[in-house]
């Protein structure tokens, strides 16, 4: 719009014919408007991190794809990656909240554990039906976050001290409940949480109806919000991305869902788990982003400082953190039990280092405040597919360590990089 001069009248002199010249702003941009391969580049440049590894997913398993001779992609081996990372992607889900509100849980390896001991114990040695047991256990887990989250909220003790000595104490307490030996099996009903599949309501025959039915309607309604959730956005003047990177990636998203749906229709439908694993991801995604709790967990970690002197109660918000965080782990415990149809005092070994790089390969920052659920889903995604891939094609599990550990310390680089440079 070109600009225009006007006259007015100088403040404090008015009926006294001075005239002051000003100039009328330029209209504001629609946000969302540009459509350039300029605007696009720039948006794309500057958001970097939020679309970077959606693409590396894809790409990674594109290349797997590739190497294994399709194996990677099989409906069998597709349903295993899932059940395989399920557990992983539970936790990150609050391992997420953690880093963005800038502590760290090294416990949640050990927790898992303990809980699967816990849950064998009750079941096993005591009888307890499916249910009650796996309430019992959730509501221990809680219990346990909130323990840690009371020593680092409330008194100030640094959470990598507080969980790596919560790290050996479940450890040391799952080997004390199992005496050293593995408990099993569980119940039926039990295994059902992480061996079970949705039941079909159309007929077994292949591909499955209700699997194929659930996955059209997530697609549909994955594109409705995010078309809703945009136009929100430009009506009330707030940045959103370019129509071309919209429709491409609600295009992925619809092609990647429909594709896994049509894959898991072919085998023996959707597991139990999936389900699990879909709803907290989704409802944890509309926490973090659509919540006064989910801005204030951000504002902690951006600046602890600042939102306190907003009114943010900062103590509160990391206690509920760290309860969120044993509540998860306490769950993921239950879902790797019921997988391997027994407790084991090794369970559990390593699995918080799994979470943390699913978190910062999804894109958390290291120093709090950044982060994004559906961005520590696909971290975690990603190391699944690598180890999944990586098992396939016959690579010992030394070098996959040492690989893993490399992608991990690019993910941090870039973080710091990227900040260095803005």
């Amino acid at each position: 719009m070109p600009e225009t001069l006007m006259t007015a009248p100088a403040h404090g002199a008015q009926g006294k014919g001075t005239p002051t010249e000003t100039r009328a702003a330029p209209s504001p941009k629609p946000p969302g408007s540009g459509h350039g391969a300029n605007g696009v580049a720039h948006f794309l440049k500057r958001h970097l991190r939020d679309y970077g590894m959606l693409l590396t997913l894809v790409g990674i398993m594109l290349l797997f794809q590739v190497l294994t001779d399709g194996t990677l992609l099989q409906p069998l081996n597709l349903t295993n990656l899932v059940l395989q990372n399920s557990y992983i992607v539970i936790m990150a889900l609050g391992m997420l909240l953690v880093i963005v509100a800038g502590h760290i849980d090294l416990s949640v390896g050990s927790v898992c554990g303990f809980i699967g001991a816990l849950a064998a114990v009750l079941m096993v040695n005591y009888n307890w039906p499916a249910l009650p047991a796996g309430l019992v256990c959730l509501l221990v887990g809680a219990v346990i976050g909130g323990a840690q989250g009371w020593f680092v909220a409330y008194l100030g003790i640094p959470s990598f001290i507080v969980t790596l000595a919560g790290m050996l104490v479940f450890k040391g307490l799952a080997l004390a409940l199992l005496q050293g030996q593995s408990l099993g099996p569980f119940p039926d009903a039990f295994q059902a949480l992480s061996a079970g599949f949705l039941p079909e309501l159309f007929g077994q025959e292949d591909p499955r109806p209700t699997t194929l039915g659930l996955g059209v309607l997530l697609a549909v309604t994955a594109v409705i919000v995010s078309w809703r959730h945009r136009n929100a956005c430009i009506r009330h003047g707030m940045e959103t991305e370019p129509s071309p990177v919209f429709i491409a990636r609600q295009a992925i998203i619809v092609v990647a869902v429909l594709a896994m749906s049509w894959l898991m229709a072919s085998y023996k439908g959707l597991p139990t788990v999936m389900v699990v694993m879909v709803a907290l991801t989704l409802a944890y995604d509309f926490i973090a982003g659509r919540t006064t709790l989910g801005r204030r967990v951000y504002a902690v970690g951006g600046n602890e400082k600042a939102a306190r002197l907003s009114g943010v109660r900062t103590q509160r918000i990391a206690f509920l953190t760290f309860v969120n965080m044993g509540a998860l782990a306490a769950l993921a415990g239950l879902v790797f039990a019921a997988r391997l149809n027994t407790a084991t005092p090794k369970a559990g070994l390593g699995f918080e280092l799994d979470v943390i790089a699913a978190c910062f390969v999804g894109g958390a920052s290291a120093s709090g405040g950044v982060g994004k659920i559906m961005g520590a889903v696909i971290g975690a995604f990603v190391m699944g597919v690598m180890n999944n891939g990586m098992s396939i094609l016959g690579i010992g599990i030394d070098y996959q360590q040492v690989i893993k550990g490399l992608v991990l310390l690019a993910a941090v680089f870039v973080d710091v990089y990227n900040k260095r440079k803005g």
